[in-house]
């Protein structure tokens, strides 16, 4: 009967009749009559595993009579297949529902993509009493893997040892992929290595996949070594994971071999190979090999065009990836949420803001700007291309922010300068509820550091150990630059000692650290110390050691370090360093060395350069020097007043009051106005600024007796004040007046009315330039012994921090 069957089906489909042919059901029918049940179960079986579950299903609904084999036979035809809607609905009009039953319903959901559901109908069947069998336990078990459900898992485990199934292939291979998906590897590898020495491909390869997917990429390849010896064959699954552990760790050698053994097994054409291949080879470096797989696949896979695109931007190809992503659009390859990203990185990088806006476009046309990756990327593009109005446009139309989102903006704040706006958003942020990453406390540390507001830092500092998101070398580097900035050594070196690790900027950053607050010598001792670390000094380093010793006067060992740049590290001088030089050498006198060294730069100088070297000879006198720069730096910054003035002052010391109205008429003639000078102190949450001489403070009477009383100490202790710093067009009288009246002074003076006794007083300075209080402070220093309440004093300009130990109030 059996045989009778597929002679007519082939009679049929020789003659090009359709199985819903009429002819061909009056035959289906005269068979199923006729036939045994047995014939007939055995037919829908052949039927249903060669995938002809149309016919199957003829021949099901003519049968007279159907046992619990048709039944679980169709069930399980139809699961299989994928069509889970008659597959339940079979389910619920079978008469008996047994184990095999109940197992065909359960696989078919979990193999499906509906792994709820067949847990859900798992627990059904285990309150109905059903025994599953070690199929059905693999089934769940890979739908626990799926979903990490670890609580679910152990309890099929326990069940699997109950009734004496934790030894079959499918439950313990089930079990060892399980507990891997959970992150749980040490029980994976216990239930791998308790399995008899004679383990198949498909337990080697979820034990390999296990070891790659938790980072342990060491011991996936050398399990897939030991896999290899035993003479194991990978398949289409073995080689993507194992190529992914060569990923992870840069293992691009053993990749290649890797490669080679793909070639040889003939799953070069795979596409799934093919996709770890291209990423395994771009993440690496070899573009060039990745980009031929590229060119040689048969199907245009998204995943391996993402995976060039991502290489090419990791590796600082962005045009290649613009490219790229432009032959991806052109060969209608479906672009996808993972596409955009690296697309829009590479944007950020190049600062093209058309192309950006054009990919803006193509996200909204194709809807992929309602998701939160791609909406994160735009914000970070717009960010980093100063087009921060559409940054915040795009921040603000995305529903459920979270802390990339939050983190993408305040860093295009910090990183365009508005720091102050950064902090506003942190808090907004915070008020949000949205959990802190390292990321954005790092950027809020600059942002503290560029403003000096340390109160706030610490805060910011304590809710980050609070909120237990664990360190990134990045954020305590922010963090010692900030507590340096604001003055606080203790708190940086503390930050600095408590590092479980330390780069170069970790290095630098207590180095310059220590230069910004007046410590040159201790500054360099750290770099000593960095050096018998092993680590290696870059350029910003150099900076830092400049700077040191030019505000601690030691221009041979700036010399030194000058020179040993090049010699020893192969680090070439860039303008900035030329800049620490010309000013180590200005500083201590050497204006014909600093313009020797001008003259035989390799660079050309730059406005920096010509700044430091005005200001070396405003200092030391020499006007012809000082002509060139200030003229040379008007050329580079004509809008800039610092030229103008002190070249106006230094012709007006030299006696040549007509340059110097000539200066002046040309600032005027050009709208171009000196910055005001303008001090100011934080008390109570509650900014205090002060300009020079200014009385509109509600404070004033008091500000300005304590500013006499000051006066009157630092005279007797020897204080003569310098002319110098004050304007041209005044009498001896108002001079001298301006000068006591200094907005440093107003400050300092609030502070000593304000601060409590041994605390800190900071005091903030928009300018760098000027001495007053430097010179004012030093007096003080030596009249100590008339004042009775001891404070320590802090001025914060521009790169430096003025600290002044033992300045005191009356």
């Amino acid at each position: 009967m059996f045989n009778i069957y597929f002679q007519t089906s082939n009679f049929f489909t020789k003659c090009n009749f359709h199985f819903k042919h009429p002819l061909f059901i009056r035959c289906i029918h005269g068979i199923a009559h006729y036939s045994s049940n047995l014939d007939s179960n055995q037919l829908l079986s052949e039927l249903s595993k060669n995938g002809r579950v149309d016919e199957a299903r003829k021949l099901f609904d003519q049968m007279p009579y159907r046992d619990k084999y048709t039944w679980n036979i169709m069930i399980s035809a139809y699961a299989n297949l994928g069509n889970l809607v008659e597959a339940r609905k079979l389910f619920n009009e079978t008469p008996i529902k047994n184990s095999i039953t109940w197992s065909s319903l359960v696989s078919g959901y979990c193999k499906n993509g509906c792994e709820v559901e067949g847990l859900r109908q798992f627990s059904q069947m285990w309150s109905d009493g059903q025994k599953p069998s070690q199929y059905t336990l693999g089934s769940v078990l890979r739908a626990c893997s799926t979903l990490s459900l670890l609580h679910t898992g152990k309890m099929i485990h326990c069940y699997a040892i109950k009734i004496q199934l934790e030894a079959n292939i499918f439950v313990a291979t089930g079990l060892v992929d399980m507990y891997s998906k959970c992150k749980c590897l040490l029980e994976a590898e216990y239930l791998f290595f308790s399995l008899p020495d004679r383990k198949n491909y498909v337990q080697w390869t979820a034990m390999l996949t296990g070891y790659a997917q938790n980072g342990e990429s060491l011991k996936a390849i050398q399990c897939f070594k030991e896999m290899r010896n035993q003479g194991m064959e990978s398949n289409h699954f073995t080689f993507p994971s194992i190529l992914t552990a060569c990923t992870s760790i840069s293992a691009y050698a053993f990749g290649r071999q890797v490669h080679g053994c793909i070639i040889w097994s003939g799953f070069g054409p795979n596409v799934y190979v093919q996709s770890a291949l291209v990423d395994m080879y771009a993440k690496c470096g070899d573009l060039a090999s990745a980009r031929m797989i590229l060119d040689t696949m048969e199907i245009d896979d998204v995943v391996c065009w993402n995976s060039m695109i991502v290489g090419c931007v990791t590796h600082g190809y962005m045009e290649e990836a613009l490219v790229l992503f432009h032959k991806m659009h052109n060969r209608d390859i479906r672009i996808d949420d993972f596409t955009y990203p690296s697309v829009l990185k590479s944007l950020a990088s190049c600062k093209n803001l058309k192309i950006g806006e054009s990919v803006h476009s193509l996200t909204i046309k194709t809807g992929f700007d309602a998701c939160k990756t791609v909406s994160n990327a735009l914000v970070d593009m717009y960010a980093k291309q100063g087009n921060l109005s559409c940054a915040l446009d795009v921040f603000n139309k995305i529903l459920d922010k979270d802390v990339i989102s939050w983190t993408s903006l305040v860093t295009g704040y910090v990183h365009n300068g508005f720091h102050e706006k950064a902090l506003q958003l942190f808090c907004d942020m915070r008020t949000a509820r949205v959990d802190l990453d390292q990321f954005v406390v790092a950027c809020v540390f600059s942002a503290c550091a560029e403003l000096t507001v340390i109160e706030f830092g610490r805060q910011v500092h304590a809710n980050f150990i609070k909120s237990s998101a664990g360190s990134l070398l990045s954020a305590e580097n922010s963090l010692i630059t900030m507590y340096a900035k604001c003055g606080c050594l203790e708190d940086a070196i503390r930050v600095f000692d408590s590092m479980e690790t330390r780069n170069v900027i970790s290095w630098t950053a207590i180095i310059v650290g220590y230069a910004q607050n007046g410590r040159g010598k201790d500054s360099l001792h750290f770099y000593e110390q960095m050096i018998i670390d092993g680590i290696k000094p870059d350029g910003v380093t150099f900076i830092g050691l400049l700077f040191a010793c030019s505000h601690a006067g030691l221009v041979e060992t700036g010399q030194s370090y000058f020179e040993s740049m090049e010699k020893v590290y192969g680090i070439k001088p860039a303008s900035d360093h030329y800049a620490c030089m010309i000013d180590l050498l200005g500083r201590a006198g050497k204006i014909n060395e600093a313009e020797h060294l001008l003259n035989r730069m390799d660079v050309e100088p730059d406005a920096t350069i010509w700044k430091s070297l005005l200001s070396a000879c405003r200092v030391h006198g020499n006007l012809e020097l000082g002509e060139r720069a200030g003229k040379n730096l008007i050329k580079l910054e004509p809008s800039n007043s610092l030229p103008y003035v002190l070249l106006s002052n230094m012709f007006s010391v030299a006696g040549r009051w007509e340059d110097a109205a000539h200066i002046r008429r040309a600032m005027k003639t050009m709208g171009i106005n000196k910055e005001p000078g303008y001090s100011w102190i934080e008390m109570k949450s509650q900014v205090h600024t002060f300009i020079s001489e200014d009385r509109s403070h509600p404070l004033a009477a008091e500000i300005y007796s304590k500013i006499d009383e000051m006066m009157i100490l630092i005279k007797e202790a020897g204080h003569v004040p310098d002319m110098n710093f004050a304007l041209r067009d005044m009498d001896e009288e108002a001079k001298e007046r301006s000068l006591a009246y200094h907005s440093e002074k107003l400050a300092v003076a609030f502070g000593l009315l304000t601060v409590a006794k041994g605390a800190p007083i900071r005091i903030f300075k928009n300018l760098r330039r000027g001495n007053v209080l430097v010179e004012t402070s030093g007096r003080l220093l030596k009249a100590r012994e008339n004042f009775a309440i001891i404070n320590k004093l802090l001025l914060y300009r521009e790169n430096r921090v003025e600290n002044f130990v033992g300045v005191v109030g009356v």
